[in-house]
């Protein structure tokens, strides 16, 4: 196939989002954010036990999907660099600025360092308070002077029928669960801003050559391990620890699964939008969405794959620790939910993306990446929510209650829209700052007429 862009079709400096319709989007976004922020705060602290802990589950929900798009991208933009890629490079500032919401996100964690709402998503932190108290230690003091590693700590536990938790309090004790989580955002967070730097220098440099290429490819040989740490263990401090009698193995490939292929997914969305507002035109081609879509039908593959050897292997072993997550969600109307994201996330997918056609159609990519966006959204809800009743009714001492939680969805509704629109106005603010391609990477013409 001959090459039908050259040089001349590829604007001097770039292009830049500047329509108005990116702005008010921004702004209004900013202004639903913020709103939501401060009515959040006015739930955890003058709510009742109830509300505001049945809350604290709506927003972990609707900040660990919206972090799972921002984790992808960071993951996307490391594997384009340390693969060395050409295809994408029309579309990589996308991959960049979708992965730097993540140190943004970090603002929207500072609710879960507050005891108040630990105390209602994860046990094992009430359990620890609970033991403290009657030790007469700080939960911060006692493992500054090495508390939580001594066998009084342990003993405890253990007299308060906690023996599992006692054998990983090493791990599992507040210190060290706040300078993971703090590490995770720093590493993570610098990773992805030295990559989107180096790729926006190149726009201005007099000479861009491929020296920021090389640079880029070597910062992500150590930067992909780092994505590879902070992705699974936060998904397992934040996710799985919510009942931390829990063991997986899988866990965090089952997480990094969802995060690559909804990521994907909003990535090819995000495209379309904007070549509907008239950029991208001579960059992006039906063959970028070809390629785009065969790595979103990959990782819906590959989730399916991951997602039912946990459960096979679980299942067939039989074993107590193993099998209580899915216990739990097969017990009254949550089987509903399990066996919908068994045809819902795979079987639909699977035959909507397998055709090189649909994969090529804008408009029905478009239908195609808001469905699994929903449907991933789903997904990490299954995770999450199924939690909230029993916890709750053993922290508040509730009796009787549904495992629905029946009343509350308007909580989650109103935590997504809160997370989301404080993600979409990070994520417009990133593509409205920079151009939206890599203008002058000396491998833009291979992609932009790129053919496979």
């Amino acid at each position: 196939m001959g090459h039908f862009v050259t040089s001349a079709d590829i604007p001097e400096n770039g292009e830049k989002l500047t329509h108005p319709l990116a702005k008010t989007i921004q702004f209004f976004a900013g202004i639903i954010a913020a709103a939501g922020i401060v009515i959040s705060v006015g739930i955890w602290f003058f709510g009742s036990d109830k509300v505001s802990g049945s809350f604290s589950y709506s927003y972990l929900f609707a900040f660990t999907f919206f972090l799972t798009l921002a984790l992808g991208g960071c993951f996307w933009t490391l594997l384009h660099n340390v693969t060395n890629s050409a295809w994408g490079t029309s579309v990589r500032r996308i991959f960049e600025n979708l992965g730097f919401v993540f140190p943004f996100m970090f603002l929207l964690m500072i609710p879960f360092f507050f005891p108040a709402v630990q105390g209602h998503l994860w046990e094992w932190h009430t359990h620890f308070d609970n033991v403290t108290a009657n030790e007469g230690v700080s939960r911060f003091a006692g493992a500054l002077f090495g508390y939580w590693s001594n066998d009084g700590m342990k003993t405890a536990l253990t007299d308060n029928h906690e023996a599992i938790l006692a054998t990983k309090s090493w791990y599992m004790n507040p210190v060290a669960w706040y300078i993971r989580s703090v590490f995770y955002f720093a590493s993570l967070g610098f990773v992805i801003w030295l990559a989107r730097k180096l790729s926006i220098q190149q726009d201005t440099d007099e000479n861009p050559g491929v020296k920021n290429l090389f640079r880029a490819r070597a910062y992500a040989s150590w930067g992909l391990p780092i994505f590879g740490v902070a992705m699974t263990f936060w998904a397992i401090d934040f996710v799985k620890a919510l009942d931390y009698k829990w063991f997986s193995t899988m866990w965090g490939v089952y997480f990094f699964a969802g995060c690559a292929m909804a990521s994907m997914a909003f990535i090819i969305l995000t495209t379309i939008l904007l070549k509907k507002l008239g950029h991208f035109k001579k960059v992006v081609t039906g063959e970028h969405f070809h390629l785009m879509g065969k790595l979103n039908f990959a990782f819906v593959v590959f989730w399916a794959y991951v997602t039912f050897s946990q459960f096979f292997l679980y299942w067939y072993a039989n074993i107590t620790e193993e099998t209580t997550y899915y216990l739990l969600r097969n017990t009254e109307g949550w089987n509903i939910v399990s066996m919908i994201l068994v045809g819902g996330h795979f079987g639909v997918p699977l035959l909507a993306l397998i055709r090189q056609d649909v994969k090529k159609n804008p408009k029905i990519m478009m239908i195609i990446t808001l469905y699994l966006l929903t449907i991933h959204a789903l997904d990490v809800f299954h995770m999450i929510i199924p939690e909230r009743a029993p916890s709750l009714s053993l922290i508040l001492g509730m009796k009787d209650i549904h495992l629905w939680f029946s009343g509350m969805w308007g909580l989650d509704l109103f935590a997504f829209i809160t997370v989301g629109a404080f993600f979409i106005f990070i994520f417009i603010r990133n593509l409205r700052s920079a151009a939206l391609y890599p203008h002058r990477d000396p491998r833009i013409l291979e992609s932009a007429n790129v053919h496979n």
